[in-house]
């Protein structure tokens, strides 16, 4: 909240003399989807940072030498991903996470094979992976919902006056109103559009 009344000083500090001033800023529009959403995104990138720049060691604990290209190419998606779903297309980067996992956990169970050494290693990535599927999912799911509208369906603004202080403190707010210097000796406006027409 204090981040908020910091930033509309700010903004104020930035305003004309006559510009209306923010008084107070409204609830946040960011719900829970959008702020799992968020951490989603730079744990993807984390994730991805980590297959590009060390896929041997992945490789390694799960037993799947040689496969680090493909530990790599899974990177450069995942960091893909983590973009889209911190961008406002949020709910395209959810649903990739969503594909990507999927994709993850066919790779992984490969790695189940009984002559594996790192089976072991390979039944917890499993598990994790299901978890944070089950997880993109959720949030996927939730965010759709959230920021879907149906088609022709209009938003309402019935319940917003334009008045910052509400219909009633408005009333009577021009009543010291004093007439600028500049535009006291301005024509009255009948004969501006009266020249207008004319030419």
């Amino acid at each position: 909240m204090t981040n908020l009344l910091n930033i509309a000083g700010l903004s104020n500090i930035a305003r004309s003399k006559g510009d209306p001033k923010i008084v107070r800023s409204g609830p946040s529009s960011r719900g829970i989807p959008d702020s799992l959403a968020k951490g989603l995104g730079w744990f993807s990138l984390g994730l991805g940072l980590v297959e590009l720049l060390a896929p041997r060691r992945i490789t390694r604990a799960l037993g799947m030498e040689g496969k680090e290209a493909l530990v790599r190419a899974y990177g450069a998606r995942e960091i893909g991903s983590g973009v889209l779903t911190l961008s406002v297309d949020k709910k395209l980067g959810l649903w990739s996470r969503v594909a990507g996992d999927g994709i993850d956990i066919a790779t992984v169970m490969t790695a189940l094979r009984p002559d594996n050494p790192k089976r072991d290693n390979a039944v917890v990535a499993l598990a994790l992976l299901l978890g944070i599927t089950a997880v993109d999912l959720i949030d996927a799911q939730a965010t759709t919902m959230r920021h879907s509208r149906k088609a022709g369906r209009k938003r309402s603004y019935r319940d917003r006056s334009g008045f910052p202080r509400g219909v009633q403190a408005s009333h009577g707010a021009a009543r010291d109103f004093k007439m600028p210097p500049d535009l006291r000796h301005a024509p009255p406006l009948a004969a501006v559009s009266q020249r207008t027409s004319a030419a």
